[in-house]
């Protein structure tokens, strides 16, 4: 029996989770509530569960990349996240180096081919 699947299954959420931060703090650029947040990603093509983005709002907001405050929307209480500014500072660079990552890649494959 291969464990091929299970390594390849965590190879990708590796992956993911880095891409996760970067997408949450480009969706910050404009303040949302943990649901519209993630209907906001759902709706570009990236699923993410609750019991994966919320303990992350947490974690980015413990490390001063993000703010949030309690604001009644739509009748109800909500905590609404946006970037700080270091949170924008780490989103552009973390866009810059993304974007580096990925012509290098780009080339490393179009030298193998």
């Amino acid at each position: 029996m291969t464990d091929e699947p299970e390594r390849l299954t965590k190879l990708t959420m590796e992956l993911r989770r880095g891409l996760l931060i970067m997408a949450v703090l480009e969706a910050l650029a404009q303040p949302h509530y943990g649901y519209s947040l993630r209907r906001f990603l759902q709706e570009r093509g990236l699923e993410v569960d609750e019991g994966t983005l919320y303990p992350l709002l947490r974690r980015l907001e413990s490390q001063d990349l993000l703010s949030s405050e309690w604001q009644l929307q739509e009748g109800r209480k909500r905590r609404v996240y946006r970037l700080s500014d270091t949170g924008d500072s780490a989103r552009v660079a973390m866009t810059e180096e993304w974007q580096n990552l990925n012509q290098a890649l780009k080339n490393i494959k179009e030298a193998t081919q």
